[in-house]
């Protein structure tokens, strides 16, 4: 059965596995202090459920329409990551904003098992929807739903037949469609995957650890495109050119020497992808990644991008830390983070009176109410003390 214990379950493997004394520099998983630490931490989870209360009361009383959708102009994918939001903070499918979005979502299942509205954007959609179905799903109720969008999503991605192992997009998804793939949306497959009770090694997911392992700046057997050494600092960047480059044309995505950048958001989406594809510590990919944490720890800003894409980032930020089980980082300076007490005192701060969140930096959405508040309701579920 698709049941969401199980995926939360087999998250946790990673943690059991290798216990995160993480070998990659100085980012270590470490065990809470007593004391006074102790009283941090409680006071910094009564924070936590005050202001994830406010966020849900946002989203009931302001942020659904009457036909329990979110932000439906630009599709279900808003939605679906509102009803997730408050799934993974304890709500549950009776819940009368829960049920009501659930019901709308249910409207957007299509003959061909894709959950999305006009098609532009049905892998995306689709994938958070599977996400937000198996964490309503404790009844079994969905298991059809999920299982037909599993093989709809499956389909979309270039894999055999679509592309040759050697390509740079094989393994990759993008948005749907014939489109570019990118680590995003890739990211986001693998996440569908998982909560549909696919395990590490389903092939699909597999291809899609190939592509991944591409959008690493690591000079490694895993990266054979001509980008993997001209950063090689162990982070993430969105998508892979097939076409030539003019670094004198961007700054943000481009080095000097043709180089993709790393950033943050890219980067903790890679290292919770890897995570859910099965590996562990002892691999160089993950050792890589948690470097680039350490040397890029930062919850004021999206590192490299600043202010896009933040709350995006917040939710990557913390779903990455809290699956590889990494209690507290070290940053570049050698100061130890309680990661989750820093993000909760930073979305406390960035909380709206009326209990939403939002981004004044427009690019990509995230000015809208509904979707900065999901993103952060979700990073904020991660925060969760540690058990």
């Amino acid at each position: 059965m698709y049941q969401r214990w199980k995926f939360r379950h087999a998250r946790r493997l990673f943690v059991t596995a290798a216990l995160v004394a993480v070998t990659a520099g100085s980012a270590v998983a470490q065990p809470a202090a007593e004391g006074t630490k102790s009283e941090t931490v409680s006071k910094s989870e009564a924070l936590r459920r005050e202001i994830v209360d406010k966020g849900l009361a946002y989203l009931a009383k302001q942020g659904q329409s009457d036909a329990g959708t979110f932000s439906d102009k630009v599709g279900p994918g808003v939605t679906a990551l509102a009803l997730t939001s408050a799934l993974r903070n304890g709500r549950t499918a009776k819940d009368p904003m829960v049920a009501a979005g659930l019901k709308a979502l249910e409207g957007f299942v299509k003959p061909d098992g894709g959950i999305y509205g006009n098609g532009r954007l049905r892998n995306y959609e689709t994938c958070v929807a599977m996400v937000c179905f198996s964490e309503a799903n404790s009844g079994g109720q969905y298991n059809e739903i999920l299982k037909r969008a599993k093989d709809f999503v499956t389909g979309i991605q270039y894999g055999q037949g679509k592309r040759d192992p050697s390509d740079p997009w094989y393994g990759g998804v993008g948005y749907g469609g014939d489109g570019r793939p990118d680590l995003s949306n890739t990211g986001y497959f693998i996440e569908a995957l998982r909560a549909a009770e696919g395990e590490p090694n389903d092939p699909a997911i597999q291809r899609a650890l190939v592509f991944i392992s591409r959008c690493q700046n690591l000079n490694s057997k895993h990266n054979d495109t001509q980008f993997a050494g001209k950063v090689d600092d162990g982070g993430f960047y969105y998508e892979i050119p097939t076409t030539k480059i003019d670094p004198s044309t961007s700054d943000e995505r481009f080095t000097p020497n043709g180089g993709l950048r790393s950033y943050g958001s890219m980067s903790y989406n890679g290292l919770k992808s890897m995570i859910y594809a099965g590996l562990t510590t002892t691999d160089p990919r993950v050792q890589a990644a948690v470097q680039w944490i350490t040397d890029h720890y930062d919850v004021e800003n999206n590192p490299g991008m600043g202010s896009a894409g933040l709350y995006y980032y917040y939710h990557t930020f913390a779903a990455a830390l809290q699956t590889s089980g990494m209690k507290t980082v070290k940053d570049a300076d050698g100061k130890s983070h309680d990661w989750r007490s820093d993000l909760i005192a930073e979305l406390a701060e960035r909380q709206q009176p009326d209990g939403s969140w939002s981004n004044d930096n427009r690019r990509w959405f995230e000015s809208d109410k509904n979707l900065a508040t999901s993103f952060a309701l979700m990073a904020l579920s991660y925060c969760a003390p540690a058990k």
